[in-house]
């Protein structure tokens, strides 16, 4: 059966909260939009604004569900829809709501704990299930469309889609394909049509392209069922159509960073941050969404080779932290609207209050959430933290280690690989987790595993995992014997971020911080005995990892052994509530420490 709803395409749909007509009464800065025509004589000339947001991440409110109060960060951030809300509201107070649209770039149903129980506890997919909470929040707002993020499909495709059929916007991805039928199995675009006060209309198209690394980290959910081609390639396809039906403005939102760098190595022969890419490459383009690397960009310019046209981008960082603002003032010329200037910047979500209708809408869900996540599952003798978890073996990471080793071993028993040493692999995801002494949460456990990776078993050598923990050594900074140590300064995490930092449980090693990346592992032992490069283990490893998300070596083209399809944080949860009680005595252990010449660094 083909995925893709057809109708949709070559089709010009009028816009609705952020377009119409001009009508008596209208607020001066709707008014004034158009007026510049009769000050220029015969010139006619019209200014509107695209809003824009990415990654939301499943963050309706300003509330952290893993601390349970009000988010708050070190630069005191805030989060959430009912925050964009109300910037939102004021631009189109400001700026005219006609003369306006709002846009995503995807990433919006995955990432607290507000999106998982809409997907997992009380999931939308059921009979007469809910509607989601950042369907009915956007919807609310007013979106006129949104690009589908790769954290889209964490969930499988039968949750996407009953979220997008509750969205009254259009969900877009012209790269995401039917992988039969080679067709666009979300719709590709949409048109706009904002009504100027000379009566000619001035169509925005806005196309929506999606991250190709979907092929690799949800290939359980969508292999066989949908491919992600390049960007760049499917802009190309899509751009000059949209122009040939008569697209005045056309805008990309990319789910798609700007770097031009991918995390999968030769996995793909597309890249996973292709914005600016798209814009050098493919004329026709006057503005760029960006989404997916979490970064604030509110303003950046990209050069086309072909027309010399500077593209304007713009990334509003995530989770609803900042809102951007796309200018363009568009002049009538030669029988069509020709855009004279565009220019980016973005607003602060931490300046302005709550809109109270987008969270007294929620109010509900919220409660429902919150009361989930306080639920008590155990005890844990010890307070575990990870705050120093990406430069020292902690106990909270053993757990992850130790609990991921346990469901293999249990897995694989009675099976001809039921002899194999277990290994485990695990990152950390959140340097404010937290399980405290005491009672244990659902939240406690949630916080420490975010993602909603799930549990493979792959069959491994020692020289495998040998290469496996030398990769994973580049996290680090190369610091000298006699230098300081800021452990600030240790991690290389403004270019690999803390989850691509792999630790392995069940071995024991030393990484030399003080040599060149590729030479740091040493002392590689298992079993008190240096590793034997042809002995083979069974390694416990995330779908993310194991489908080659950081480009690990070894592991995506290991043998899979197993695989589960609940999430490794359910699997947690449920091993607390059976056990009853933490004990890192039981499982805690210095596997792995950093050192400068073999002497360690702490």
């Amino acid at each position: 059966m083909a995925l893709g709803r057809r109708k949709f395409l070559g089709s010009s749909v009028a816009a609705g909260a952020g377009a119409g007509l001009v009508a008596a009464g209208a607020p001066a800065a709707e008014a004034a939009a158009g007026s510049a025509a009769g000050r220029h004589g015969r010139e006619r000339r019209y200014s509107f604004t695209v809003m824009g947001t990415t990654d939301l991440h499943g963050n309706a409110l300003n509330w952290d569900y893993f601390t349970d109060k009000e988010y708050d960060d070190k630069d005191h951030n805030d989060v959430g829809l009912a925050k964009i809300s109300t910037l939102v509201s004021q631009v189109r107070r400001e700026k005219g709501a006609r003369n306006t649209l709002l846009i995503d770039a995807g990433d919006t149903i995955q990432g607290t704990q507000l999106s998982y129980y809409y997907a997992r506890v009380d999931p939308i997919t059921a009979q007469h299930g809910p509607v989601h909470p950042m369907a009915k929040a956007m919807n609310a707002i007013g979106y006129d469309a949104a690009a589908l993020g790769n954290h889209e499909f964490n969930y499988g495709i039968p949750v996407l889609r009953k979220f997008e059929e509750q969205c009254d916007f259009p969900l877009l991805g012209a790269n995401a394909l039917d992988a039969r039928t080679e067709r666009p199995a979300f719709r590709p675009y949409v048109m706009k049509r904002l009504r100027t006060p000379c009566g000619r209309d001035v169509r925005v198209a806005v196309l929506g392209l999606t991250n190709p690394g979907i092929a690799i980290w949800d290939k359980a959910n969508v292999q066989g069922k949908m491919t992600f081609p390049g960007l760049e390639e499917q802009a190309a396809k899509w751009v000059p159509r949209l122009r040939s039906m008569g697209a005045d403005v056309v805008i990309v939102s990319a789910h798609s960073g700007a770097s031009g760098t991918s995390s999968w190595g030769d996995q793909l022969p597309y890249v996973e941050n292709a914005a600016g890419l798209v814009a050098e490459q493919v004329p026709g383009i006057d503005a760029i969404l960006v989404g997916h690397a979490h970064l604030e960009v509110p303003e950046y310019f990209v050069t086309n080779k072909e027309t010399g046209k500077q593209v304007v981008l713009s990334e509003p960082a995530k989770w609803g932290q900042r809102l951007t603002l796309f200018d363009f003032e568009v002049v009538w010329s030669r029988g069509r609207w020709v855009v004279q200037s565009a220019g980016a910047k973005v607003l602060n979500s931490n300046t302005v209050p709550e809109d109270k209708r987008i969270s007294g809408m929620l109010t509900k869900e919220h409660k429902k959430v919150v009361a989930y996540v306080n639920q008590v599952i155990g005890t844990n003798k010890t307070e575990m933290s990870s705050a120093e978890a990406p430069y020292k073996d902690v106990p909270i990471i053993d757990l992850i280690n130790h609990i991921q080793a346990a469901t293999v071993k249990e897995a694989l028993a009675g099976t001809e690989y039921a002899e194999l040493p277990v290994l485990s692999q695990a990152a950390c995801f959140s340097r404010a987790a937290v399980i405290p002494g005491g009672e244990v949460t659902i939240r406690d456990v949630a916080g420490l595993y975010t993602f909603e990776n799930t549990l493979e078993a792959r069959l491994m050598t020692g020289a495998q995992l040998r290469a496996y923990l030398e990769f994973s050594a580049n996290y680090f900074v190369q610091t000298a014997a006699d230098a300081p140590v800021d452990p600030a300064k240790l991690t290389n995490a403004d270019n690999i971020p803390d989850y691509n930092y792999d630790v392995v449980g069940g071995l024991s090693y030393e990484i030399d911080v003080a040599k060149a990346a590729g030479s740091r592992v040493a002392e590689l032992m298992f079993d008190g005995k240096p590793l034997d490069d042809k002995a083979e283990f069974v390694l416990a490893v995330n779908n993310y990892r194991a489908s080659g998300g950081g480009n690990f070596p070894g592991v995506a083209g290991a043998k899979q052994l197993w695989a589960n399809s609940e999430e490794i944080r359910n699997t947690m949860i449920t091993w607390v509530k059976e056990k009853g009680e933490i004990d890192p005595a039981e499982f805690a252990a210095v596997e792995w420490k950093l050192t400068r010449d073999g002497t360690p660094v702490f």
